[in-house]
């Protein structure tokens, strides 16, 4: 029988280099066989890499933190009248409690609307919020399940018109009866840009919060009016390049903004599906203060 210290020895040792490829394959140009090719050499063989790869990845039986039946929220699926027709959404909220409730968009990663997303909306409801959570590959069809077509969906969208029909959803929970009309948005990869695009494009919008996300032309800063927090993980070099002319055009166009990198943390750190860029000092630190942010912003 194999020794527990024998099977520690056996397991691939993830490096950053790997997780950079990683990066590089999910978000650039590197394509699942080139992936695989540069994780094969990292790795020093084809069976390391194919063990390796998951890990890297996205594990969906990890995804209910909050499961979706759990009796202290309520949760449906509905629609949301959008730019390009109806946007398939995912709305959640507190089982019990007084009504209205603060309102949040919850914008998913460019894997699309999966049960990861769905379950951070039912984190956001037991927080007090009424959380939506929209499928924004609608348009094409729906999230797919293989997440590579996922990220070539996401990568073929309009860009001003998702940001449109992010817009809807923040006028949908605005009008909305269990809604204070007071309305916030949460992002995450994709997400997290999209939360700053959204917040250029809409005057209702009343607090962001983006993590680890593309920033927005500096010139289009002036327009946003919400407060912004801002998270990024200190090992994401690719996203991190583009701080310092947001946090200087925030700063000149006198919005409030809240910046935060976590130093030894990757692209993703939050999304404790993914094992291998999972860092839940970073992410428990990063959801108390959005959480205390957002009941700030919106509470009200």
């Amino acid at each position: 029988m194999a020794r527990p210290e024998d099977l520690m020895q056996d397991t691939p040792k993830i490096t950053q280099a790997m997780i950079d490829a990683y990066d590089e394959y999910t978000h650039l140009t590197l394509d699942r066989r080139g992936f695989m090719a540069r994780l094969t050499g990292l790795a020093g063989s084809a069976a390391a890499a194919a063990a390796i790869a998951p890990v890297l990845g996205a594990n969906r039986a990890r995804a209910a933190i909050v499961a979706p039946d759990d009796g202290r929220v309520g949760s449906v699926w509905t629609t949301v009248p959008g730019d390009t027709g109806e946007i398939k959404a995912y709305l959640a909220e507190p089982a019990a409690g007084a009504k209205p409730f603060p309102a949040v968009v919850v914008i998913h990663e460019n894997r699309g609307l999966n049960a990861h997303i769905q379950d951070i909306a039912r984190r956001l409801a037991l927080e007090g919020f009424l959380a939506l959570a929209p499928d924004f590959l609608s348009p094409s069809g729906g999230t797919p399940d293989d997440e590579d077509q996922a990220r070539a969906a996401i990568a073929a969208l309009d860009g001003a018109a998702t940001t449109r029909n992010a817009a809807k959803a923040v006028d949908f929970l605005t009008a909305h009866k269990d809604s204070n009309g007071n309305v916030g948005a949460i992002g995450f990869c994709w997400g997290g840009g999209l939360v700053n695009d959204l917040a250029v494009f809409s005057p209702g919008l009343q607090a962001g919060v983006a993590y680890y996300g593309r920033q927005p032309d500096p010139e289009d800063v002036p327009k946003i009016h919400a407060a912004m927090m801002l998270h990024y993980g200190g090992l994401d070099q690719r996203i991190n390049a583009g701080i310092p002319a947001y946090r200087e055009a925030l700063e000149g166009a006198g919005v409030e903004h809240q910046i935060f990198v976590y130093e030894g943390a990757n692209h993703a750190f939050n999304n404790d599906t993914s094992e291998a860029r999972y860092d839940k000092g970073a992410a428990d630190l990063a959801w108390r203060r959005t959480v205390e942010f957002l009941k700030a912003k919106l509470a009200g």
